[in-house]
């Protein structure tokens, strides 16, 4: 079954609010089997939506609308979807209870606009609307699948779980449910892991392979339509198995969290805490640490050092050290590893990181922009490893930070 999702408002096209009902509705007809082949936004113009309709119904057996349900005159999307189809539009009653009921409640007037929301289909299914007043519509005709949500993502998100899913799975025969397992990698890029993987890439059918990739992170999507959750843990484990024995190495998890949040787990599990000491990354790492949920479990503190004069006064490490003649710098390995000593001594923590360089856009202490120098203290003898990261300040500030988080996994793994 191929499906098409219309959108349908004007401030979509102009930029003031994001299409975030598509990316929803893709990822759920998915889950149910039914492929996503088009997205298509269109403004509140009656002659505009309607060849939008045409060239869906050429296209898709399912179309679903999102937007042009509520009270106001350029909300329209039911009034074209009536014409092009030929239906004449009649109250919902239970919706025009509700909405009486509602205003009722408020002590308000209902203007007569209100009503609109009511409206649906001649010989359509109501699509009840739990959180909002503008009932839904639901019907087939000629083979074509129509659906007509809300805009509001607070109304159309709920519609869609309670009342189209049932719908969909009731009126649509054969669906066999994608399901997908996610490998999460760090320690390798795309490009790389593509190389490696290149011949299973190559050669997918069912189950296929899908590379994903954002700073410091690649993960692997490995997908199959099935009719249980047993038939399609059996489909792909032959595939999953592969891929460990050529890149296990680089896998930190089977699904969908980021490295911070697998670390501060395994932390936490462990009973265990960690501390960091930032210089280049200016409070990166830590940020990226607290956004996890229950990050206090496993998270103890950090100090952003990010002038020597801290790094002498709250880490405790030798100015001579830091500057003049023949010192090592605040960008090196010495440092590196004294910061992660310091920072854990002084929040109490079992491990500290520590994170040092140059981020640009000029170099500091005659050392390029891009070298960073990661320490470790904690879980064996403390080190620290050299990295040259590339690209902008703030994408060097956010490598660096996830470099330093895979550090500390190697560590935890030996």
């Amino acid at each position: 079954m191929r499906a098409e999702i219309i959108a349908v408002g004007t401030e979509l096209l102009m930029g003031q609010i994001a299409n975030t009902n598509a990316q929803f509705l893709s990822k759920g007809l998915a889950d149910l089997g039914i492929g996503v082949y088009f997205h298509t936004v269109v403004g509140d113009n009656a002659g505009r939506i309607k060849e939008s309709l045409a060239l869906a119904k050429s296209r898709a057996d399912l179309i679903i609308c999102t937007g042009g349900l509520g009270p106001t005159q350029d909300d329209i999307t039911k009034d074209v979807l009536a014409e092009v189809l030929g239906r004449p539009l009649v109250i919902h009653q239970p919706s025009m209870d509700k909405m009486k009921e509602l205003f009722a409640k408020r002590n308000m007037p209902m203007v007569e606009s209100n009503a609109r929301q009511a409206l649906m289909l001649e010989g359509s299914d109501p699509l009840a609307n739990e959180t909002g007043l503008a009932v839904g519509v639901a019907l087939t005709v000629d083979g074509t699948r129509y659906v007509l949500l809300p805009g509001p993502p607070s109304e159309m998100k709920p519609m869609f779980e309670l009342q189209v899913k049932p719908w969909l799975e009731a009126n649509v025969e054969g669906l066999e449910a994608l399901h997908s397992t996610m490998l999460k990698f760090a320690g390798i890029g795309e490009s790389s892991l593509e190389h490696q993987l290149i011949d299973l890439i190559d050669a997918q059918t069912d189950p296929t392979i899908a590379p994903y990739a954002k700073e410091g992170e690649v993960a692997i999507r490995l997908t199959t339509r099935a009719g249980s959750a047993q038939e399609a843990a059996r489909k792909l484990k032959p595939l999953e198995d592969e891929i460990r024995r050529r890149l296990g190495g680089f896998i930190y998890a089977a699904e969908d969290i980021s490295l911070e949040e697998f670390l501060l787990r395994e932390l936490a599990s462990r009973g265990q805490t960690l501390a960091v000491a930032e210089s280049c990354t200016g409070g990166q790492l830590s940020d990226l640490l607290t956004a996890v949920p229950g990050s206090s479990n496993a998270f103890a503190g950090g100090v952003i050092s990010y002038t020597n004069q801290v790094k002498h006064r709250v880490l405790g490490i030798p100015l001579n050290e830091l500057e003049g003649e023949g010192a090592p710098g605040a960008v090196s390995a010495e440092t590196a590893i004294r910061m992660a000593e310091a920072v854990r001594t002084l929040c109490g923590a079992d491990y500290g990181l520590s994170v040092t360089g140059v981020a640009g856009p000029s170099e500091s202490e005659g050392k390029p922009v891009g070298l960073v120098y990661v320490g470790i203290a904690g879980g064996g003898e403390a080190a620290a490893v050299e990295l040259q990261a590339w690209g902008n300040r703030s994408t060097i500030k956010l490598r660096a930070s996830k470099s330093t988080l895979y550090q500390l996994w190697e560590r935890l793994k030996s």
